[in-house]
């Protein structure tokens, strides 16, 4: 198709601008050819009208669909250009927060200036094995790439890391160089890795500054070669470094900084180290304070040289050599602050008392005059003469920095080569990677020598960049064997020859230096004669003579020519270094020996030719010569190696984080030469498919029938059919190539194709929809009516029904209205009459008592009127008679009057007159006080008078009215009296209804009462169980709590046990793997010391090599055991013989015990039946007889045996001359010889009631046999029923079996077993009735200590916090006291009772003695008496005890056969699941029954060594490690099921019981084998990753279960890994090795927990490696990838349930993987939704949700991206979450491991051992 026809409405384009370089738009109508003007739509909605050129026609970049906006790989855009690129960049930058974009080879790192959680161990592991188009784009990718390359191609690599300032180049090669230190040495980073990586920080403190444009940039370039051996680890390195930026050491531009060692050294000035460098701040220097910006934001100095000082240290660099550099360093320092005075123009000098010129000239060790002196003068050399000549201050200060420069640059190089020889290589290098780290294109205001040089580096880089470009351009095309024509890309050749060529820049630099007249203005006129006009590439300022342009392939810069001869002479005073060479500080010399070294052939020459000075001049490099040569070599260097570049871009100058400029992308993006690579691409066929991917992606555009078995066929045809022009596409072996823009064209027609196909689906669901809503509408329709109409019919009917109710209800109602009517009537009438007859009576009563009130009136006043009279008759009479007296009393005062003048009675009366006076003085005072008090009073009564006057006045007139009132009223008395007496009716009425309410309410009342009481009673007991179940609510709430607590500590210190066990577990594998690495070093050692003594011997077959191999291990475990068995015999020198005695004692004890036991229960049993049958078989009693003898006398040779070991025992007890001293009294080996002791009495006690009950026995046997006897009689034994025997020579046999009187001795014994069975009753009864006696004083104890519990209880409730800890304190330790006093009290009793049973032992021994010894006396009369007659015995057949017996010697040979060579295939399908450890541990049983302590030892470590060994060698195979695994646990189950531990026997039978270990105590080796057991755990873990890791990606998210159905992206150059379909991975694969692992553990006979566990991890590790690839590959983040996860987890799911595994752990692992693929479902658009995935994605860290969020990527046009402001929504609402910061799951997290006992039913003595297995030697016991 036509160009023009893809500017078609709607069609995206990009416009130029200002700004923001470029702008998008849409076109609002169709182009046509010969238009001249675009109408288009900026997204702003601005419409504009962009102009077309009528003569070039060009028209403005399309942009790419959105589908392909935000690849990988850049290459994979449909239009390639600069607006595409930077579109690209910018989305994936900004918006996704990616910081990697692959172009084509080139790796384009955008610095994000911020840290990013994307380079740990984790994401290396990752990236390493991974094809470079397998995840997305990452430095680890790139040095994963190089790595594998040189691996498989065997070719060294380089990584090019270029980029202006700022742009992260240092940190993209120490993460390149990290990669390779970690993948390098298998994750453990050794002293090689080590020494790399600390290389790093070195570099970085003495080459690195902080520069406007960055805060650590480098200011040298270095190249690091890391060497490689065969095996791919590290081996050592080597740094080259070029143009130091050597005037960075004393000038530094505003806000920039020296060195950063510097600054250090200031910062860590207060150090002892430093105190004699007398250094300060860093604005105390000249050096250091310049840039006025001593101090970066988040950097600290003194931690920073803590660093610099450790990185030395690791380096071999000791801490002298360490102080010496710092000592140089400080001395810079102090020399830059010299200060320097003129004199006059041309002179100058130095004050001598100059304090830094003294700290100078002391840390270097030179004298201070000298230097002073050649600091201001300078030699000049003729032919003849010398003169020494001073200098102006200017040049002075040049000299003196100079200097500075000069000694930091040797320094700096010493350095380097320090570096380089620690990190040389002890062996060979096969190979190595390359790491350049060089500075990018520079153009600044004022370019100078250094920017020259710079630019002239990259020149020659870019060169060797667009040549290795265009060759892999023609590779592809070659492979693929399509046609091609030559791409035509910017040579930048001529640019390098005029810089490098004969009469270029550079040499006319070189020949201008060595002018002894040369300017920097002589040289620029050279360069305009020789170049100006004559070179395209070089152009002259309009305003300037001093400097010169040149059109690099970036941009054109001009360089300012002041100072390039200077810079690059680069000299320095001869005589200052002289006086620097005779200090006799040794650093100093040694920078200074290499200069040395290469004047000495320049010296040898000067000699000949007379002329030293002017030949060393000659022969003297300048720094643009030795930059270009150094250039040279390592253009060389990386010609032989295959590069990989990686373009570091630097955003914005703010370094502000995720900010891109487009404007400083763009200039960079030119300069770094990607934008070329673009044009290269799209030159050619930018656009590469496969023809599985073109098929699955285009196969919407075909249709049934063009679709053939053939795909590349399909594929032609349908290209054929859509692309006419055939030069837009190319077909290739493997892939189509398209031209630019042709996959875009595809992308339209795939859409509308889609978007028709939508537009169908969408008409024919929505005419569905219609129909069905539709018919739903007239169903509806039909059942409303069909609803409508039967309501209408009920109403109607209820109306009917309603109107005749109505009738029935009118008529009654009519007809109770008039009979109320009349009824009322009636009433009304018969109430008139009863009210009118009623007022007459009551006229009439009223008139009768009218008249009786008036006669009760007139009987009152008439009453009155009379008390009134007599009342005023007495007032009268009594003011008479006060009349009268009164007129007495005056004629008695005159008389007292006149006595009163008289002289005596004056006299009588002065007698105490004054005193008298006085108290009449005081009683007429009080008279007069108490007169005013009456007055008042009187006054006040007066005026209460006149008031109560007044108010009785109103009173009366009051009566007066009321009396008139009460006439007029009084004529209504009848009226009211009739009233009066109706009111009294009424009240009677009343009383009577209130007494009647009061009876019912006193019986309502006492009702209720009771019923209160009742309620109360209720209340009380509801109250009382409210209270108890208050107390039991808190109680249970208190234990809940408890449980809480306890669960929740349980939960703690399981999380802590699992932790502590997984950490042990992981220290342990470290252990074993240092073990192996140990005696790996060994054997090699070993080896070669043998190849070097005895190399002309040779071994004879691989046997004698595995067998002596195996005997040295056993000799060395022997020797080992032998050590600790040594070291075990001297702690322990006392108790381990008596121990393992008492041990060995006791178990025969017990086996003898229970063996009589047996055997008299079955003699009892015997002795029964022969009683009943004794009459039918007379015959056989003789039989019986000898039998009974052969048991009595095996009976008493077992007691004698049994006395034999008790006197032995006694003696070993007893000796004290013995070597081994007893036990003291109290001692544990004490205690259990008492109860061994005190267990043999009991024994001997039985033994001897089992002699006299066989004796009776016998005795019977002959009764029964002489039943006609005499003696027979006078034994009365009731022999009626016994028949009479025929055999007449029975009879002479009576008098021998009595001649020595044992038939009384058999009567007596009887008698005495009656008596001992007596008296063991009573014994039995006694302690039974003892037993009950304690065990109720124990429960009376325990009630009366519970009541006193309780009683504290209810006391320490009532107390405050404080008293009751204080009361809890007390009474513990009360009863913690009365405990001590009972146990010492149980001790007292025990020690008693262990001194009788001494004694009692002592004589039960005497007796048992004695009666052995009569015993044997009368066995040996009797048998000397009777013929012995010969018994038939039948032979038993043979029990075998479970056992194999072998020799020491078979140890080696046992273990060869059964656990080297066996085959554990075979074994699983044949033999019983785990046939060796049954066998190893019945060579076990074999050596603890025999007490061989040596042999037992031998082959338990000898087998663990074997084990090993196996897993060591075939570690990787899993049948071998599953089988072994399966055999150490079932190997340490036994040993604790035979154990003899009480906890392990209780699932044991009674003959397992019987088989456990008698002798030794193996507890130690349950660990040793545990240990065992979790590294083959470990291992088998391993070798299941190993084979799982290359499956897990390519089932779980590569395989599709339909090919193209949810559709797939162009890849680009970095292709994935190709897979052909025939091989294809699916999730059945992965089940199936799931199923294999399963089964084959299951044959092995693996414990069920172990496979439960083994399955965890598998799934762990499945989780983990998917969801870690899906967070690191942007390509697998859709819609349907997390639709296909889903599917497959469920696939997983389901294997679970068919094999009963779902409870083991295994689904919850799982978790994380099934919430990443919701998340990639789920609607993301809105609030709510942001909380949605916050509630569901549990198990996963934000980070990670918010990784797989900007990542999500849609595959289809009709999905949409996730928004910036939904990812925030996301990160506020998960801010507060407390987690883990880890973006990736640990994929190499093993969880810890347990081994549950599970006991074995399988019998030892039915093992049969298979002749296969060669173990012919083993004997059954």
């Amino acid at each position: 198709m036509a160009a023009f026809e893809l500017y078609s409405k709607n069609a995206h384009v990009w416009l130029p601008d200002a700004a923001e370089v470029w702008k998008s738009a849409e076109l609002l109508k169709d182009y046509t050819p010969g238009d001249l003007t675009l109408s288009l739509q900026l997204e702003d909605g601005t419409i504009v009208e962009h102009n077309v050129d009528p003569k070039t026609k060009n028209l403005p970049p399309l942009r790419n669909p959105n589908i392909l906006v935000g690849e990988n790989d850049l290459t994979t855009l449909s239009y390639l250009h600069e607006p595409a690129v930077l579109h690209n960049l910018k989305v994936r930058f900004i918006d996704s927060k990616l910081i990697y974009t692959y172009c084509g080879i080139v790796l384009v790192a955008i610095n994000p200036y911020e840290s990013l959680p994307i380079y740990e161990v984790d994401i290396i592991n990752a990236y390493s094995g991974q094809n470079m188009g397998d995840m997305d784009p990452h430095i680890f990718a790139v040095a994963e790439e190089a790595y594998k390359q040189m691996s498989r191609d065997q070719r060294n690599q380089s990584i090019i890391v270029s980029g202006e300032s700022g742009a992260g180049k240092t940190v993209s090669a120490k993460y390149a160089m990290r990669y390779f230190a970690t993948v390098s040495s298998s994750s453990e980073e050794t002293s090689i890795e080590e020494r790399v990586l600390a290389s790093n920080p070195i570099m970085e403190a003495f080459g690195n500054a902080k520069t406007t444009r960055n805060d650590n940039s480098s200011r040298f370039g270095k190249y690091i070669e890391i060497g490689f051996n065969k095996d791919l680890c590290i081996v050592g390195a080597n740094m080259r470094t070029y143009l130091l930026e050597k005037s960075r050491v004393v000038f530094q531009a505003h806000g920039e900084r020296n060195y950063h060692i510097f600054y250090q050294l200031c910062a860590s000035s207060h150090l002892s180290e430093f105190k004699t460098f007398k250094l300060g701040c860093a604005e105390d220097f000249c050096y250091t304070k310049q840039g006025q910006s001593p101090v970066i934001d988040g950097v600290d100095d003194a931690k920073e040289m803590c660093n610099t000082w450790r990185a030395f240290s690791l380096l071999g660099i000791g801490e002298s050599d360490q102080v010496e550099i710092y000592q140089i360093l400080s001395a810079i320092l102090h020399l830059g602050n010299v200060d320097v005075k003129d004199q006059s123009s041309d002179r100058c000098s130095i004050l001598p008392d100059n304090a830094h010129l003294g700290v100078f000239c002391e840390l270097m060790g030179v004298p201070c005059e000298e230097m002073a002196h050649w600091l201001c003068h300078r030699k000049i050399q003729t032919i003849s003469e010398i003169f020494v000549k001073s200098v102006s201050k200017e040049n002075a200060v040049h000299g003196r920095d100079a200097l500075a420069k000069h000694i930091y640059a040797r320094l700096f190089g010493w350095i380097v080569n320090n570096i380089n020889n620690t990190l040389a290589s002890t062996v060979k290098q096969h190979s190595f990677i390359g790491v350049l780290d060089i500075y990018g294109f520079e153009t600044f205001d004022v370019n100078s020598f250094e920017q020259f040089c710079i630019n002239y580096a990259n020149e020659k880089l870019q060169q060797q960049f667009n040549l290795h470009v265009f060759k892999l351009e023609q590779e592809e095309y070659m492979k693929e064997e399509i046609s091609w024509t030559l791409i035509d890309f910017c040579d930048n050749q001529p640019c390098i020859n005029l810089i490098e060529a004969k009469l270029g820049i550079l040499d006319l630099l070189d020949e201008e230096c060595r002018m002894p007249k040369g300017s920097d203005d002589t040289w620029a006129q050279k360069l305009y004669n020789t170049h100006l006009k004559q070179d395209a590439y070089f152009d002259k300022p309009r305003l300037s003579n001093e400097a010169f342009i040149i059109h690099h392939f970036a941009d054109k810069v001009e360089y300012q020519c002041v100072g390039f001869l200077e810079k690059n002479k680069d000299t320095v005073n001869e005589e200052q270094i002289n006086v620097l060479k005779k200090s006799k500080f040794d650093l100093l010399l040694k920078l200074f020996e290499d200069e040395e070294k290469l004047k000495a052939p320049t010296s040898k020459t000067s000699s000949n030719t007379g002329r030293p000075g002017k030949s060393q001049k000659e022969h003297k490099k300048t720094v643009g010569l030795q930059f270009r040569q150094s250039l040279y070599l390592l253009m060389d260097t990386l010609n032989a190696t295959s590069p990989h570049y990686v373009r570091c871009i630097k955003p914005n100058d703010r370094k502000a984080p995720f900010t891109l400029e487009p404007m400083r992308a763009v200039q960079q993006l030119r300069a770094c030469g990607v934008l070329e690579t673009i044009r290269i691409s799209a030159a050619g066929f930018p656009s590469r498919w496969t023809y599985q991917e073109f098929f699955g992606r285009y196969r919407v555009l075909m249709k049934q029938k063009d679709v053939l078995p053939d795909r590349k066929q399909t594929c032609r045809n349908l290209l054929e059919k859509l692309i006419k022009d055939q030069q837009k596409y190319q077909f290739g072996k493997n892939k189509i190539f398209f031209r630019a823009g042709q996959v875009a064209y595809l992308e339209k027609l795939r859409s509308d194709k889609l978007r028709s196909a939508c537009v169908a689906i969408q008409k024919t669901i929505r005419c569905w929809l219609a129909r069905k809503k539709y018919l739903r509408m007239r169903q509806s329709a039909i059942v409303i009516q069909k609803h409508v109409r039967a309501q209408q019919a009920r109403s109607y009917v209820k109306f009917l029904r309603q109107t005749k109710a109505a009738i029935a209800i009118q008529c009654n109602v009519r007809m109770w209205s008039k009979r109320r009517h009349f009824l009322q009537q009636r009433s009304a009438a018969v109430t008139v009459q009863r009210v009118w007859r009623g007022c007459l009576a009551r006229k009439h009563y009223f008139k009768l008592l009218y008249e009786q009130k008036a006669v009760v009136i007139q009987r009152m006043v008439r009453g009155w009127l009379a008390r009134q009279r007599f009342r005023r008759a007495m007032e009268a009479v009594v003011l008479l008679q006060s009349c009268v007296r009164r007129m007495r009393a005056k004629k008695e005062l005159k008389k007292l009057k006149v006595e009163a003048r008289t002289v005596e009675h004056f006299k009588n009366l002065n007698i105490g007159m004054e005193n008298k006076i006085m108290q009449l003085q005081h009683k007429i005072n009080e008279q007069h006080r108490e007169n005013r008090e009456f007055t008042e009073r009187l006054s006040v009564l007066e005026k209460t008078h006149t008031t109560e006057r007044e108010k009785q006045c109103r009173e009366i007139e009051n009566l007066r009215s009321s009396e008139q009132e009460a006439r007029a009223k009084a004529e209504t008395v009848p009226s009211l009296l009739e009233q009066l007496s109706f009111l009294q009716e009424e009240l009677e009425n009343t009383r009577r209804e209130k007494d009647h309410q009061e009876e019912q309410t006193k019986i309502y009342k006492e009702q209720t009462q009771q019923r209160i009481h009742e309620l109360n009673m209720k209340n009380s007991l509801l109250n009382s169980n409210l209270e108890e179940l208050n107390e039991e609510f808190s109680e249970q709430a208190q234990h809940l709590a408890e449980i809480k607590t306890n669960l929740e500590n349980t939960k703690q210190l399981e999380k802590d046990l699992t932790e502590e066990r997984s950490r042990y577990q992981s220290l342990l594998s470290e252990h074993l793997q240092l073990e192996e690495r140990h005696k790996d070093l060994k054997e090699e050692m070993n080896i070669t010391l043998i190849s070097n003594q005895s190399s002309h011997q040779r071994t004879d077959s691989n046997y004698s090599s595995i067998s002596s191999e195996f005997s040295q291990i056993l000799s060395s475990s022997e020797d080992e055991d032998s050590a600790i068995q040594a070291e075990d015999d001297v702690e322990t020198k006392v108790d381990l013989p008596i121990l393992l005695k008492l041990q060995k004692r006791v178990k025969e004890l017990e086996g003898e015990n229970r063996s009589l036991w047996k055997k008299l229960g079955k003699k009892e049993e015997a002795q029964q039946e022969k009683d009943k049958e004794v009459e039918k078989q007379t015959t056989f009693g003789r039989t019986e007889l000898d039998v009974e003898k052969l048991k009595r006398q095996e009976l008493e040779s077992e007691n004698k045996k049994l006395k034999q070991n008790l006197n032995e025992l006694r003696k070993s007890l007893t000796s004290e001359n013995s070597d081994l001293a007893p036990p003291a009294a109290g001692s544990l080996p004490y205690n259990i010889l008492l109860e061994q002791l005190s267990s043999s009495n009991e024994e001997l006690e039985l033994r001897k009631e089992e002699v006299l009950l066989l004796r009776s026995h016998m005795v019977r046997q002959e009764a029964l046999k002489h039943r006609d006897s005499v003696l027979g009689e006078s034994v009365k034994l009731d022999l009626g029923e016994i028949h009479s025997l025929q055999d007449s020579d029975r009879s002479t046999d009576i008098h021998t079996l009595n001649e020595d009187g044992e038939l009384w001795l058999a009567y007596e014994g009887l008698k005495e077993t009656n008596r001992l069975l007596e008296t063991q009753m009573q014994e039995q009864e006694g302690l039974h009735s003892e037993k009950n006696r304690k065990l109720t004083e124990e429960m009376n104890k325990l009630r009366s200590e519970k009541e006193h519990q309780q009683k504290l209880l209810a006391m320490s409730l009532l107390l405050p916090e404080d008293a009751r800890i204080d009361a809890s304190l007390k009474h513990e330790i009360t009863r913690l006291t009365t405990e001590n006093l009972e146990r010492m009290e149980q001790q007292q009793k025990q020690d008693k009772t262990i001194r009788k049973l001494k004694k009692q032992l002592k004589l039960y021994m005497k007796k048992v003695e004695d009666l052995e010894a009569n015993a044997l006396q009368t066995i040996s009369s009797s048998e000397a008496s009777m013929p012995v007659r010969p018994v038939q015995i039948a032979r038993k057949e043979k029990e075998f005890q479970g056992m194999l017996e072998f020799k020491e010697d078979d140890t080696g040979h046992l273990l060869k056969n059964l656990v080297v060579d066996l085959k554990p295939r075979g074994v699983a399908v044949s033999f019983t699941p785990g046939l060796p450890a049954f066998i190893i541990f019945m060579c076990l049983r074999y050596a603890d029954n025999v007490n061989d302590d040596r042999r037992l030892s031998t082959l338990l470590n000898s087998t663990i060594s074997s084990i090993k060994g196996v897993i060591k060698r075939k570690g990787n195979d899993f049948e071998v490690v599953s089988f072994w695994l399966a055999n150490t646990c079932r190997l340490m189950h036994c040993l604790k099921q035979y154990s003899g531990d009480e906890v392990f026997m209780v699932h044991n039978t009674a003959k397992q019981n019987e088989q456990c270990l008698a002798n030794f105590e193996l507890t130690e080796y349950h660990q040793l084998f545990g240990d065992l057991a979790i590294q083959i755990y470990r291992q088998i873990i391993k070798s299941l990753e190993n084979i799982l890791l290359p499956l897990i990606i390519p089932c779980m998210l590569e395989h599709e279960a339909e090919q193209g159905v949810l559709g797939s992206k162009p890849t680009g150059l970095r292709k994935r890994s190709p897979s052909c379909p025939d091989e294809a991975l699916t999730v059945e694969v992965l089940l199936q090795r799931l199923s294999f692992f399963h089964s084959t553990m299951s044959q092995h006979g693996m414990d069920s927990d172990i496979i439960k566990q083994v399955v965890k991890q598998q799934f762990y590790i499945i989780s983990a490696v998917t969801l870690n690839n899906l967070l690191l590959r942007k390509d697998m983040c859709s819609w349907g990838k997390g639709l296909q996860i889903r599917y497959n987890v469920w696939q997983l799911d389901e294997w679970l349930s068919e094999r009963e595994l779902s409870g083991c752990g295994a689904k919850e692992t799982l978790e994380p993987l099934i919430q990443a693929a919701q998340l990639l479902q789920i609607k993301k658009s809105t609030e709510a939704d942001a909380k949605a995935i916050c509630g569901m994605c549990s198990s996963l860290t934000t980070a990670q949700i918010v990784k797989i969020l900007t990542l999500y990527t849609p595959v289809i046009e009709f999905e949409e991206r996730v928004s910036n402001t939904f990812i925030t929504t996301i990160k506020n609402l998960l801010k507060d979450r407390a987690e883990s910061s880890n973006l990736m799951m640990d994929a190499k997290k093993i969880f810890s491991v347990t081994f549950p006992f599970t006991p074995s039913s399988v019998a030892l003595e039915t093992i049969q051992i298979p002749a296969s297995l060669n173990l012919g030697f083993l004997i059954r016991v």
